[in-house]
């Protein structure tokens, strides 16, 4: 039965519409831009296409392209190849440590890249952690390098890879490899010419959402910058804007160049893909049983808390260790430990809480306006008739996969426009513009969680309430809205956490005198004081949580009066 009908139909081209505004337009916008350089400021010339080809002439142009590819080819593979091993692991072999294997694989997931990066340089830099409390002076060299890079990128990237491989582990048909068996195969033949094969779409999809976040990364090429020059397209792209006079061109060029790779590597995967079957589960499909042996959980257990010291305790800790240490005395170790720099932090606190105010008041604009977009997004996917929800689909995670830089570049182009001055719209140079480019990175995030939500709500309750008379308004009012509210608080609170600390987009477009959290944080590590940002990050985000906790507990408040009754 057709739900909507006609505000099935009206619904969808309103939310197409919104998702044209938000981010196609932008994207278009750069596109634009390289074609007829100049149209959005009022000049009507044609575009110098050669100066396509001038990325690979121009030493800094070749330089960001070659980097970036480099770095997400590299990390497509080690993240990819990591994220499948510890994968299998853990769907194959049960032990005691798992649960904080999964538990870090979210933090890493949640966490914004700079700050990783951030605890790295803190811990690999020539005065930092590692040489001045354990004397490895070797180890500046080895992170900062080309190679370096990549593997802190894949220890940072591979929980993406993990989780789509993790989720196609979960169920196994023992028949294949029985027969595999039968035929003389051994084991690791069976899982190299059968297993292995049917984890391809998984292993593409991770891969695939690897060098998506990777290619389009700003944080961590902004924080590396303060020691190790490694441009890439996105830092470039940046630069462009910061330099006098400022380079739209160049940061169109490499723009195009950064939504190519994306398109290549989509067109690989559907390439791939695209004559293979891999639809093998049947009634015989078991649920993967994992083993217990005591000798090789002991080693697994040592592998992963050894594996968990590096990925989580390395760029944590040495934030934590950081803020806390006396940068004038590095080598006195645990002497050396002191609480100034959150004194200084205090001292002056103005800087960071107006950042931190303004970083809450656009995340908390983006996450009410991202929840109500983002639901009216997944009822069209879900229940409406609408001839283009798949349009829909597509446009509603392409944020996910063009970078925050570019999007920020289109931001500019299309709401720096004199005409829109007049009727009260020229965003740019104001927050309302940060807010919407934040409301366009959350709807990929809002409209996924949401969706899972709605796909477990028969239809047929709506149905009925529109056969007994209840209108539209009604049948969201009394029966959606309730069923899904968990889900829309967690949506919600993804979004308002992810628009907090969203780097790439606040650093291209803040307003004068309208400094963010992120911001603050990343000016303080390119003024090399990297105790005073360790701090800043620490306090920052303990501030953040401890939000996000409140508001669950407010919207949620039979779960958590249930949870203290029976404690």
């Amino acid at each position: 039965m057709r739900l909507l009908g006609t505000y099935g139909n009206r619904m969808g081209w309103l939310v197409l519409a919104i998702l044209f505004f938000l981010i196609l337009l932008p994207l278009a916008a750069v596109i634009i831009q390289v074609l007829l350089p100049g149209v959005f400021f009022g000049q009507w010339n044609i575009g110098d296409l050669s100066l396509l080809l001038d990325v690979f002439t121009r030493p800094l142009w070749l330089a960001s392209l070659k980097n970036s590819l480099y770095l997400g080819v590299g990390t497509t593979v080690f993240a990819t190849a990591l994220g499948c091993a510890l994968a299998i692991v853990r769907s194959r072999w049960s032990f005691q440590t798992a649960r904080l294997l999964d538990l870090a694989v979210w933090v890493l997931l949640i966490t914004p890249s700079f700050i990783l990066a951030q605890g790295w340089v803190m811990f690999a830099a020539a005065d930092g952690l590692a040489n001045a409390w354990l004397g490895w002076t070797w180890i500046t060299s080895l992170v900062f390098s080309p190679e370096g890079l990549v593997v802190v990128m894949s220890l940072s990237k591979f929980p993406l890879a993990y989780l789509a491989i993790a989720s196609a582990l979960e169920w196994k048909v023992d028949r294949l490899g029985e027969a595999a068996r039968l035929c003389g195969g051994s084991l690791w033949t069976v899982w190299r010419t059968v297993e292995l094969p049917l984890l391809l779409p998984a292993i593409c999809s991770g891969a695939l959402l690897v060098f998506m976040d990777t290619i389009g990364d700003f944080g961590l090429p902004a924080s590396i910058a303060a020691v190790f020059r490694f441009p890439t397209l996105p830092y470039s792209i940046y630069s462009a804007l910061y330099t006098s006079p400022i380079r739209f061109d160049m940061a169109g060029v490499l723009s195009f160049y950064l939504v190519l790779l994306i398109v290549a590597a989509m067109s690989i995967q559907f390439y791939v893909m695209r004559k293979a079957r891999f639809d093998v589960l049947s009634s015989r499909a078991t649920r993967q049983e994992r083993k217990t042996t005591k000798r090789g959980s002991l080693w697994l257990n040592i592998g992963c808390i050894s594996f968990l010291l590096v990925v989580i305790g390395i760029p944590f800790g040495a934030n934590l260790l950081m803020s806390i240490s006396d940068t004038s005395s590095m080598d006195q170790g645990l002497q050396g430990l002191t609480l100034r720099h959150y004194e200084e932090l205090f001292a002056n606190g103005e800087a960071l809480l107006d950042g931190l105010l303004h970083s809450l008041g656009i995340a908390a604009t983006a996450g009410i306006i991202g929840l109500i977009v983002g639901f009216f997004v997944a009822y069209v996917l879900t229940y409406s008739p609408f001839k283009y929800r798949r349009a829909v689909d597509v446009i509603s995670l392409v944020s996910l996969a063009v970078p925050g830089v570019v999007l920020g570049i289109g931001y500019i182009f299309v709401w720096n426009q004199r005409w829109l001055e007049p009727i009260g719209l020229l965003l740019y140079g104001t927050p309302w513009i940060l807010a919407l480019a934040s409301v366009a990175g959350a709807i990929p995030i809002i409209t996924r969680v949401i969706v899972g939500a709605m796909a477990k709500v028969p239809g047929q309750l709506l149905a009925a309430a529109q056969m007994q008379g209840a209108s539209f308004v009604q049948r969201v009012r009394w029966i959606l809205l309730p069923l899904i509210r968990g889900a829309l608080v967690a949506a919600g609170l993804s979004a308002f956490g992810s628009s907090v600390f969203d780097l790439a987009a606040t650093s291209i477009l803040f307003p004068p005198d309208f400094m963010t959290l992120p911001v603050f944080i990343n000016k303080a590590f390119e003024d090399l004081k990297f105790a005073y940002a360790a701090a800043s990050t620490l306090m920052g985000g303990g501030l953040v949580v401890l939000i996000i906790v409140i508001v669950e507990l407010l919207f949620q408040p039979k779960k958590w009066k249930a949870g203290r009754d029976h404690a």
